[in-house]
């Protein structure tokens, strides 16, 4: 059976998740991962794409972004994947595949979703024990909206701008968003829509966006998604 084609919509925000092969790292190093933002930057140069929040774990990475065309995530995945293999492979006398073939996405929805992928994007480090705290930098974005420091890849999403009418009203609200922490039933979801490539929303959210797109969009029942639930969810034991 053909795969369903992946669900990208011009001026929503997807949630794209980039995995090494067979879960092998696909960086050696800080210069490794600085490598990929200058790729990343390049690419937000030449496509008409905003990123919201990204974050690089040693075997994956997560974006939150929004396409203004069609092909925009498509184009923008192929491109970076290809430039920073290319030189991935150049530097560590390698060849072959870096990454696990397709990406995964989805659209996301409401502003608290919104703001629930990006606490499930750039709390990542925290959960899975490769940054003490909050403070620490930890290859994500972060920073930035803790207003720690000014990251210029990133275009604040409306959500965001919702958290306060000032800059510092909004970095203490999103910080204290993040303390809050993920919930396992919030990282179930959350992986339950990149794994199914389904929308991230209310109900009514997801049928508006049916009438749309022309597409059936609601989840099925299915099994819960245990391998890509223990890469990326925050404990690495998915319950019974």
């Amino acid at each position: 059976m053909a795969r369903q084609a992946r669900l990208t919509i011009p001026g929503h925000i997807h949630h794209l998740l980039i995995r090494g092969n067979n879960q092998q790292p696909i960086f050696a190093d800080d210069q490794d991962r600085q490598r990929l933002l200058e790729h990343l930057a390049e690419t937000l140069r030449t496509l008409p794409l905003a990123l919201h929040a990204y974050v690089l774990m040693p075997n994956h990475l997560h974006l939150l972004v929004t396409p203004q065309a069609a092909d925009t995530i498509g184009r923008a995945a192929q491109g970076l994947g290809r430039r920073y293999v290319g030189y991935f492979n150049a530097r560590h006398g390698r060849s072959g595949t870096l990454w696990e073939g397709r990406y995964r996405a989805h659209v996301v929805g409401e502003t608290m979703d919104v703001l629930r992928c990006m606490r499930f994007i750039e709390s990542n480090p925290q959960r899975k024990g490769l940054a003490a705290n909050l403070n620490e930098p930890a290859w994500s974005s972060l920073t930035h909206h803790l207003g720690a420091s000014r990251n210029p890849l990133i275009t604040e999403p409306a959500a965001y701008w919702q958290l306060g009418n000032t800059p510092f009203e909004r970095d203490a609200a999103y910080r204290a968003w993040m303390e809050q922490g993920v919930g396992q039933s919030e990282a179930q979801r959350i992986v339950a829509s990149l794994t199914g490539g389904r929308p991230l929303g209310s109900a009514a959210y997801v049928a508006e966006l049916e009438k749309l797109t022309g597409r059936s969009l609601a989840p099925r029942p299915r099994g819960r998604p245990r391998k890509l639930l223990a890469d990326v969810a925050p404990n690495k034991t998915v319950p019974k």
